[in-house]
């Protein structure tokens, strides 16, 4: 009799921004791709103006279950025509209180194996005056911290290695491989990377 597969705990800051989107977006592929990792997607909300994407002077319950019906609907679209090998389940969060204290907080609840989260990139002068939510939960965090930007890097054509019949080289010619069925199977140089 085989036991169930074991269940991974995964964290997805969430604040609506572009980061965040990004975030979700890599850890509902993770995911789909492996579905015995729960998403937990959780929005810390400041408790005197609410989340940008909804600002608010009166942050109540009423209004934390308001974002997470939109975060709901983020999550929706996010999984939108993606295939998945099983059922993938999730939960929404919505916490009053700081973001770096409240996705910490729920890692440890639910003993989290990973954590998603977006960074702004922000450096010097404004990172000092605003902080950095996802500098605190990398350093303070009990698990894998998977920090997600927008890439700014383009499109790259790689160069065609070719064998050389030369010595010395700076480098060995690299060796590809697959992984396929439980197995590591080297591939002829002949094989495309896609």
């Amino acid at each position: 009799m085989s036991q169930p597969e074991r269940l991974h705990q995964v964290v997805v800051a969430y604040d609506f921004s572009p980061t965040a989107e990004e975030a979700l977006a890599r850890a509902v592929e993770v995911a789909c791709r492996a579905p015995q990792h729960v998403l937990h997607v959780v929005a810390a909300i400041d408790s005197s103006r609410g989340l940008p994407a909804a600002p608010t002077d009166d942050v109540s319950y009423a209004y934390a279950e308001k974002v997470q019906g939109m975060i709901s609907e983020r999550i929706t679209a996010a999984f939108a025509g993606r295939s998945s090998a099983a059922d993938v389940h999730f939960y929404v969060h919505a916490r009053i209180g700081k973001p770096a204290e409240e996705i910490l907080d729920l890692a440890q609840e639910v003993g989290a194996e990973l954590i998603f989260i977006g960074t702004h990139g922000r450096t010097g002068v404004s990172r000092l005056m605003f902080g950095s939510v996802a500098e605190k939960v990398v350093r303070e965090a009990g698990c894998t911290v998977m920090v997600v930007r927008e890439r700014e890097y383009k499109d790259v054509t790689l160069e065609h290695v070719v064998a050389s019949d030369q010595a010395k080289h700076r480098y060995v010619r690299p060796h590809r491989y697959s992984y396929t069925d439980q197995r590591v199977t080297t591939r002829p140089d002949a094989w495309p990377v896609s």
